[in-house]
């Protein structure tokens, strides 16, 4: 009996690790999470789903009257807005002021009043006519014969004194139930803003109507505007409205016909108006139905396909894996050695050919790579920098200038002595330390504003605000020249009158780097154009912050002359590649300048007593 248990147990464990394999372990996993996922969804997320599928459509439904309100008060902003366009029109104050003076109107002068009115009318949705009416009720416009006192009501007068010249809604025409009419008081500006008359606007009841009103009654859904005093503009519903307008909930279920209907109400601000959608309480539910039966379904299906899946996936991949994985484990402990090849799937033959590969060329790219770094780093920061023969253009600048001192020409002997210096500093140190004091790149820039003097003249100024202790900081030659360059050219170069272009620069010790600002008061950057500069500067694609033209971009650096942001973006994360923070930071608002800020890790440069 001991023998046999003792048996039975070493079969079992033949068998426990016989299916102790890595596909039966990838097969089983998948299973289990599969179903504990399914069951997860099953049982835990129903309910939270459920309620935020109703939570979407009563918000999509309140989404409905909220964008139907807006489109109301966009199309009675756009009445309020002719109609005041023609009580403030220069020939209706005319003639209304001299009626209000007792001076009589030409029908010639009448006659010009209508044209421009018809003018203003033509150009107007939704309107069908004016009529302007004095303080006395008089009726200027139309010219049509009618009785001069016109159809205006004391009442309507009353409402709109009220108001105070603001448009005043009447609703319905009562000579013709397809019009709306609103009315205004006419104020003299001349005289003090005092009444001078009337405008009458007649509307077209359909310019109210409801958007997609035909798709909406198709899906039995109601829509109704009411207007201040509740009552109604325009709906597609016959019935009563009484059981429906005071409720006070605030998405209420209401009863109609024998049917649920969830109801969105949005008052407007402007007009007064209440906008009522009204949605079959079916709607509501429908797509919970349709999660519910969809997670059952999927659950018996998803089962049984990823049970199929997982027994033929889990023996098609695990296979070559393994293989190549003990081939990788064995690259650990020394050189890197060829993994056979092996037929399976075209992603994992792909990745054991990629495999190979690498194995093949890491040894060569290994001996290679940091002596290539290095060379390329230096040729891409000497690249940065341009190069040209100095030795002639000395010689020139040289013999120039004592020219113009032999003709007395002392102003411009300095503007050359001043190129002379900025030349010296831009090309001769090519070959020396590319990291300067910040003295002598300010003193670079002296050279630099000198220059563009010569084109700016007197409205050109510079101010330059860095403490004595800042003055020894080392930084990477030629960093601030071409931020002030854009400065002038995108700031000066672009505004009428004066400009002033500020250097700044303050060590910030705590955080141990050196703030340098460069700032003008030139007409700045929107923002959507100041995001563009950013991301085109970041990929090389601005040579200035100016460089947007009528939407169009202009690379001025495509001649190869000057620094632009892209070249001291890039300059900055060649030199402090470790340090995200030294980066370019540009602040820009239209007709208030543009500020630029640089910020180098303190801990790099080297201050050197002044």
């Amino acid at each position: 009996m001991a023998f046999k248990a003792k048996r039975k147990a070493m079969n079992m464990l033949h068998v426990l690790k016989k299916w102790n394999t890595l596909r039966n372990q990838v097969l089983f996993v998948f299973l289990f999470v599969m179903v504990i996922v399914l069951l997860v969804v099953s049982v835990m997320t129903f309910r939270p789903i459920s309620s935020m599928l109703q939570a979407n459509t009563e918000h999509q439904i309140q989404q409905v009257a909220v964008e139907a309100n807006g489109r109301f008060e966009s199309l009675y902003e756009q009445v309020n807005m002719v109609s005041k366009l023609v009580t403030t029109n220069e020939n209706v104050q005319n003639v209304l002021l001299r009626r209000y003076h007792n001076n009589e109107v030409s029908f010639k002068d009448r006659q010009e009043l209508k044209g421009i009115v018809n003018t203003i009318q033509a150009n107007s949705d939704g309107i069908s006519s004016f009529e302007l009416y004095t303080k006395q009720s008089e009726r200027i416009l139309p010219l049509d014969g009618v009785s001069p006192t016109g159809r205006i009501t004391e009442e309507w007068i009353a409402r709109a004194d009220q108001a105070g010249g603001r448009l005043v809604w009447l609703g319905n025409d009562p000579t013709d139930k397809n019009y709306f009419l609103a009315i205004r008081r006419v104020n003299l500006m001349e005289q003090h803003y005092t009444t001078g008359g009337y405008l009458l606007v007649s509307m077209y009841r359909y310019y109210f109507q409801f958007a997609n009103q035909q798709l909406a009654s198709a899906a039995d859904q109601y829509s109704i505007l009411l207007g201040q005093n509740m009552e109604t503009i325009n709906s597609n519903y016959n019935g009563s409205l009484t059981t429906i307008m005071d409720h006070p909930q605030h998405m209420p279920i209401v009863e109609l016909d024998g049917q649920q209907y969830i109801m969105a109400r949005q008052l407007s601000a402007i007009t007064g108006w209440t906008v009522l959608i009204l949605t079959p309480v079916s709607a509501l539910y429908e797509s919970i139905h349709v999660l519910r039966n969809g997670i059952v379904y999927a659950g018996v299906i998803g089962i049984v396909i990823y049970f199929i899946c997982s027994y033929f996936l889990s023996t098609l991949i695990t296979k070559p894996i393994v293989r190549l994985t003990h081939t990788m484990q064995q690259a650990i402990a020394g050189p890197m050695t060829l993994n056979p090849k092996i037929n399976t799937v075209n992603e994992i033959s792909e990745l054991n050919s990629t495999y190979n590969q690498l194995v093949k060329e890491t040894n060569h790219l290994i001996k290679m790579v940091y002596e290539k770094e290095i060379i390329r780093n230096r040729s891409e920061l000497k690249a940065l920098q341009a190069q040209i023969n100095p030795h002639f253009l000395f010689n020139a600048l040289d013999a120039l200038r004592w020219s113009l001192e032999d003709k007395e020409q002392e102003e411009l002997a300095e503007q050359v002595v001043a190129m002379s210096n900025l030349f010296r500093y831009t090309i001769t140190r090519q070959h020396d330390d590319e990291w300067v004091l910040l003295r002598d790149e300010l003193r670079h820039i002296d050279n630099y504003m000198e220059i563009m003097k010569m084109r700016f003249g007197e409205r050109l100024h510079y101010r330059v605000r860095v403490p004595e202790e800042a003055l020894g900081v080392r930084i990477p030659r030629l960093l601030i020249q071409p931020l002030v360059e854009n400065a002038i050219l995108h700031g000066a170069g672009n505004k009428k009158g004066d400009s002033t272009i500020t250097i700044s620069a303050e060590p910030q010790e705590q955080q141990e780097q050196l703030q340098i600002i460069v700032q003008d008061d030139g007409p700045g950057m929107s923002a959507e154009m100041l995001e563009r500069v950013q991301r085109s500067m970041e990929n090389g694609g601005f040579s200035a912050y100016g460089g947007m033209i009528e939407g169009r971009i202009k690379n001025t650096e495509s001649n190869g002359n000057g620094i632009a942001l892209s070249n001291v973006y890039q300059r900055l994360q060649l030199y402090f590649p470790e340090q995200e923070g030294s980066r370019i930071h540009i602040e820009s608002q239209s007709g208030k300048g543009t500020r630029i800020r640089l910020d180098i890790p303190f801990h790099t440069a080297e201050v050197i007593p002044g």
